[in-house]
């Protein structure tokens, strides 16, 4: 199991996830005043997206630190 690939694809569905909150967001504002938890649904896949985002920037680092060759590094196409 590739951890790498997993973590990429669930960043991927939680950028989709985190984009139809904030619509949702502006067209319940549009609406009236929405309740709290329309107002801060976005927030969780946020956190999730900033964890995985994070883990993705550090990744090529901490492979590079504990040197591993290029090509384990690339991975198969």
């Amino acid at each position: 199991m590739d951890w790498s690939k997993w973590i990429r694809q669930l960043h991927r569905w939680l950028s989709i996830i985190f984009t139809v909150t904030v619509i949702a967001n502006f067209v319940a504002m549009a609406l009236g005043e929405p309740p709290a938890w329309v107002v801060y649904s976005p927030l969780p896949p946020l956190f999730l997206l900033l964890f995985s985002g994070l883990y993705m920037f550090v990744l090529p680092y901490v492979v590079r630190w504990r040197g591993e060759p290029a090509r384990e590094r690339i991975g198969s196409a």
